[in-house]
């Protein structure tokens, strides 16, 4: 018979998911001779401390079918497996070639770039006797770029020979301007460096403090012309700077509020109730009667 025809004849709160049916598989196959071998395998590769990855490609199953076969006591916790892989990466590392390029002048973010570990894991390479003082690192001659050792000399050397520093920065993977930095300034044949200038000191540079700007109007002009009505911004277009220049030279007892600019250079137009309520009436909308009179659909509630 088919599956459809046993699903019919099982009750639907007896059905078991495709995890639940995978690990009845497993154990219905635990007794089998393949079964044992292919757990034990697991249970000792795991046990050496290889990740699950490794067994999954060592013995060619899913990383589902190696956590099956391991009892959850046995499981590491992802902290240790990292701790594990990184214990065993370094084990891979060839421990004296990182010393003698360590003492050679290469730094430790040089050489983790070039062996794809961490600065942290090449500083437990080297003993403690050769580490460097950070201020007192000598410049090195050689550079680790891209798992290339790059020479200044070599560099130099084809340089004055007739090569581009953009055809040395293209076949070393840097750019120009590196390459410029490793070629003494006599030996440059481009234009020489742009020095930043100078900034004048502080003694030098002529003071302005105390002289007032000589304004178009005059203060009298800009009193009469603010009390007349204008703004601090219309008497600042006209004079040509900006209103807050203009308001400098309002006194501060003649300064409008913002409540009095608002009213005096924004007037609400005078629409009482009754004609709010007539056009209510008529059958217009809040938003209709606030664009035919001229204020927002807010002012126009709270006047009706």
């Amino acid at each position: 018979m088919s599956k459809s025809t046993v699903r019919r004849h099982v009750p639907a709160w007896e059905w078991r998911d495709a995890a639940a049916a995978a690990r009845q598989r497993h154990r219905n196959r635990a007794g089998e001779p393949y079964e044992k071998a292919l757990r034990a395998q697991v249970v000792r590769l795991y046990g050496s401390g290889m990740p699950q990855q490794r067994v999954t490609a060592t013995l060619g199953i899913s990383v589902e079918a190696v956590v099956v076969r391991i009892d959850p006591s046995q499981r590491r916790s992802r902290r240790e497996a990292a701790r594990l892989a990184v214990e065993q990466q370094g084990e891979l590392l060839p421990q004296d070639e990182i010393v003698a390029r360590y003492v050679q002048g290469a730094t430790m973010t040089e050489l983790g770039k070039l062996y794809g570990v961490h600065p942290t894991t090449i500083r437990r390479r080297i003993p403690d006797d050769l580490i460097r003082s950070r201020s007192r690192i000598p410049k090195p001659q050689t550079r680790i770029q891209s798992g290339r050792v790059l020479v200044d000399e070599e560099v130099r050397r084809r340089y004055a020979a007739g090569e581009s520093a953009y055809a040395l920065a293209r076949e070393f993977g840097v750019s120009a301007h590196t390459i410029r930095t490793w070629i003494p300034d006599a030996d440059w044949r481009g234009r020489p460096a742009e020095k930043a200038p100078v900034p004048p000191s502080r003694s030098a540079q002529p003071r302005t403090g105390g002289v007032r700007m000589m304004l178009a109007l005059s203060d009298e002009k800009i009193l009469a012309r603010y009390r007349a009505g204008q703004s601090a911004t219309a008497i600042g277009r006209a004079a040509g700077v900006d209103c807050r220049t203009i308001l400098r030279r309002i006194p501060e007892s003649e300064r409008r509020s913002h409540l009095q600019a608002r009213q005096l250079y924004r007037p609400a137009p005078d629409v009482d109730a009754d004609t709010i309520r007539a056009l209510r009436a008529q059958g217009l909308s809040w938003a209709a009667i606030a664009a035919e009179v001229g204020l927002s659909v807010k002012t126009v509630r709270a006047r009706a």
